[in-house]
């Protein structure tokens, strides 16, 4: 049993394995020979039109047969937002797909709706959160003024600060109808039925096996040139700063066939770029093959070490990389966010970045901290002197990667003085592109909670988060001005937020790049000359640089795969 197992399922918190297989496509594979799949009749009235009836008074249910899966006419209407992490916006987009199958319609317009819902994650800050309080005592004064003559607004709250917060959440002045966590979405049309009925609902259970591999997400926005697909859930690295395993439990990988349909619906819609998505992408472990259930471990990276045992068997995420690469030539492919700990020497993972044009040579390596001591109070599994070779070791093995990204946590317990000045050092010495740095902030049923203080000043915090902020600015303009004069190939996604002339795209190291919006040739001679549209690419060259953006002027619109071979 997976460490902290046993006390999620005591707690109430963790449901068995479900039973049967996980998908239409595995129900169906039960048939024998000859034998036809089980069609499914069309639904008659369920719980919520019972629970209506009896709001209304009525003595049964009520006379309409429910709308047909993915049909919205006359239906609820549900207003979405999304705070904290990636991974909620994918969440987001797995529950709505959900409720538009039950029926639900989707608004932009929060005064139309029937029900609200928001995704928020454990942020090593508090500030989400607050804003989350914040905007729910906005709803609860919008909800008095609604009037009786329409549907009552029902208000939910879905994702990790459901989980974690839910008896606050439930109680807390009464501001919330339902509360969802990450492995219940399943169950969001039975509890908003119950919510209709004017009572409180909620499901906080977390699974060792739900990965909604048959669900396909709908993508929030339409049209985009970019999106994020998720390929694992939960995590087992127990790190003693961090809340993710007891809010999104165990680490689980979808099924490999899962991700590639939606990968291909994804370049089917025209999107240019897809980044798979996990707490610990590279630990990516498929085990739906029964022939694979017996492949041994890999081996970890040169001095790393995990709380748990080597897991044996599954397709790992190298097999996964190569399959989704494969899939169209002209779509770049990104992930994060990798453990360090599993990119061995041997890693075909950084061999696959070396070789397919179309895996963006950037890493993210969250870091967490310069100093052994704090890294192990983290319990991290590596040191300085690991994290470091692991650098050094991912620059030989692809000579072109062009950036480098990393996650920072100051004013972790016990953090002196000393510890601060060698995570300074490590940003100095390793120059990241792209940096995302927090000062911490405690979460209830951390290892940290239960066994370390937090006793470093919020003041001291502050001002060491100023100077890694500064730190990386400097360090980061540097690295980007290495660029200067050189052609880099950008992906358009849209307008520049500050000047309707100019044009906003990322090169390949995810790198913003700002050039003026012009009549351009077409490399292949295939197109007319004409502008650059979202979902382009893009050759600019790089003119002027600073910590965060590239500025350039553009040379013509080419395509992923002839710049890749004009290189």
């Amino acid at each position: 049993m997976l460490p902290g197992t046993r006390a999620l399922r005591a707690a109430g918190l963790l449901r068995p394995p479900r039973a049967g297989p996980r998908s239409g496509a595995a129900r169906r594979a039960r048939c024998g020979p000859g034998q036809r799949p089980l069609v499914a009749l069309p639904a008659g009235p369920d719980l919520r039109h019972f629970l209506r009836a009896a709001a209304a008074g009525q003595s049964g249910p009520s006379p309409e047969l429910p709308p047909e899966p993915g049909s919205t006419p006359g239906g609820p209407k549900v207003y979405l937002e999304t705070y904290g992490c990636q991974m909620n916006v994918s969440d987001t987009e797995i529950a709505w797909a959900i409720l538009q199958k039950n029926g639900y319609a989707r608004t932009k317009e929060l005064d139309e709706s029937s029900s609200w819902n928001t995704q928020l994650s454990w942020l090593p800050r508090e500030k989400a959160e607050q804003a989350i309080w914040n905007r729910l005592q906005h709803l609860k004064a919008l909800k008095a003024r609604r009037p009786q003559a329409r549907a009552p607004l029902r208000i939910g709250i879905l994702g990790c600060m459901a989980e974690r917060l839910k008896e606050e959440i439930l109680h807390r002045e009464k501001l919330v109808d339902v509360v969802a966590g990450p492995d219940a979405y399943r169950d969001l049309p039975r509890l908003l039925a119950v919510a209709e009925s004017g009572q409180q609902a909620a499901n906080v259970l977390l699974s060792l096996d739900e990965t909604y591999a048959d669900i396909l997400p709908v993508q929030t926005s339409a049209g985009g040139t970019t999106a994020f697909v998720s390929i694992m859930r939960g995590c087992d690295n127990m790190c003693s700063y961090c809340i993710v395993p007891f809010t999104r439990g165990r680490e689980r990988s979808r099924p490999i066939a899962s991700i590639l349909q939606e990968v291909r619906m994804l370049s089917d819609q025209g999107v240019k770029e897809v980044t798979l998505l996990g707490q610990n992408v590279n630990s990516f472990r498929d085990l739906s093959e029964v022939q694979f259930q017996s492949v041994a471990a890999p081996g970890l990276s040169r001095g790393f070490s995990t709380v748990y045992k080597a897991k044996q068997g599954g397709l790992r995420f190298s097999h996964l990389l190569d399959q989704v690469s494969r899939i169209d030539p002209e779509m770049r492919i990104r992930f994060t966010s990798p453990h360090p700990k599993d990119f061995p020497d041997e890693a075909s993972v950084l061999q696959l970045i070396q070789e397919r044009h179309n895996i963006c040579k950037q890493l993210h390596l969250p870091a967490q901290s310069g100093s052994t001591r704090v890294l192990e109070a983290m319990r991290r599994g590596y040191t300085r002197e690991a994290y470091l070779e692991l650098v050094h070791h991912v620059r030989d093995c692809i000579p072109g990667v062009l950036s480098l990204s990393s996650d920072f946590i100051t004013g972790f317990c016990g953090e002196t003085e000393e510890d601060h000045q060698q995570t300074l050092s490590l940003l100095r010495e390793v120059r990241y592109n792209i940096g995302f740095l927090f000062a911490y902030s405690m979460r209830q049923k951390t290892r940290a909670h239960h066994r370390l203080q937090d006793d470093v000043p919020t003041d001291v915090k502050k001002r060491r988060l100023e100077q890694l902020i500064a730190t990386f600015r400097e360090e980061a303009a540097r690295a980007n001005a290495a660029l200067v004069g050189q052609a880099q190939l950008v992906l358009v996604e849209g307008p520049s937020k500050r000047s309707a002339s100019e044009l906003c795209g990322r090169n390949d190291g995810n790198i913003k790049v700002i050039f003026p919006d012009a009549e351009l040739e077409d490399a292949a001679e295939c197109r007319a000359p004409g502008r650059a549209q979202p979902g382009d690419y893009v050759m600019v060259k790089v003119t002027s640089a600073s910590s965060q953006t590239l500025r350039g002027v553009p040379l013509c619109r080419t395509t992923l795969s002839r710049a890749a071979a004009s290189h």
